[in-house]
């Protein structure tokens, strides 16, 4: 199975005594915009047909997530501070017939991560607007989690 976590594009900061109650609603940034649009770009060439498209219901995620203008639907277990859990299951890791892009948040992503990397219980930093293409695999009887790619926007 393939497993491809998108982080989200660059959002602009709230402050203030209302900064964590509008966390959902923080939009992106000019370049977070741009930078979505490029990493969309490249995903609609690589993105094998019938990929399941999930994404945290956070307007920074559902903008970086129109960008690439495919159907996905809103799981709200990919908001900010979803557990690892939350998100193997929300993905149907190890298990679904199909590719799964999800689209989220740190640290949790990078919780996933590093998870199925065998880093224990430590968070890999991924970067705004960047995707970490996973792979599951059977070798010798043994689960395996493979990289396939690793890419940020001002790569591509």
């Amino acid at each position: 199975m393939d497993l491809i976590l998108w982080r989200h594009a660059e959002a602009l900061d709230l402050e203030g005594p209302d900064a964590q109650e509008g966390d959902l609603l923080r939009p992106l940034t000019a370049r977070g915009e741009k930078h979505a649009a490029r990493m969309a770009q490249w995903l609609d060439r690589q993105l094998p047909e019938g990929t399941r498209i999930l994404c945290s219901p956070a307007v920074r995620a559902v903008q970086t997530v129109k960008a690439l203008e495919r159907k996905y639907k809103v799981r709200d277990a990919l908001s900010p501070g979803a557990s690892v859990q939350d998100i193997l299951e929300t993905a149907q890791w190890p298990d679904a017939k199909f590719p799964v892009l999800l689209v989220g948040h740190q640290p949790s992503l990078g919780e996933v991560a590093a998870q199925l990397l065998g880093m224990g219980a430590q968070s890999c930093p991924i970067r705004k607007g960047a995707v970490w293409w996973l792979r599951g695999r059977q070798r010798e009887g043994l689960d395996q989690t493979v990289i396939l790619t690793v890419t940020t926007p001002e790569r591509l």
